[in-house]
């Protein structure tokens, strides 16, 4: 069992995600953008196995809240989620601060292979 944030403005997405990760076994608290999640990370002082996060929330968007929490959290698992195309490709010079991108609509089952597959891969990122 895993602790994962999950970091979703669309509540009814951040339902089904966090009930999706329950249901698999992992403990799981929620954040409704970017600017809360980041003071859920930094209050947690690194002790969340994995961040689950939109890219494109209101106040403070999930790849500048990836970037505050790299920084405060080195070696901190993020994975971001996307339904728009240029938001991903905006993700794309973060390798050395998120696992991967997930792009929405995206299945029960493939948020849960998608968080299983990050939650064990080797993180090479400098401390």
């Amino acid at each position: 069992m895993a602790k994962l944030l999950i970091v979703e403005d669309d509540e009814s997405v951040r339902m089904f995600v966090s009930r999706a990760l329950e249901r698999a076994g992992h403990q799981i608290h929620v954040a409704a953008d970017g600017a809360q999640g980041l003071d859920m990370i930094c209050a947690a002082d690194s002790d969340y196995d994995l961040v689950v996060s939109d890219i494109r929330m209101p106040e403070m968007d999930g790849i500048e809240m990836a970037m505050c929490a790299a920084r405060a959290c080195p070696g901190l698992r993020i994975l971001l989620m996307t339904g728009y195309a240029d938001q991903r490709e905006r993700a794309d010079d973060l390798s050395s601060v998120i696992i991967d991108v997930v792009n929405k609509p995206f299945s029960l089952a493939e948020i849960r292979s998608r968080v299983e597959a990050a939650l064990c891969v080797e993180l090479t990122r400098a401390a």
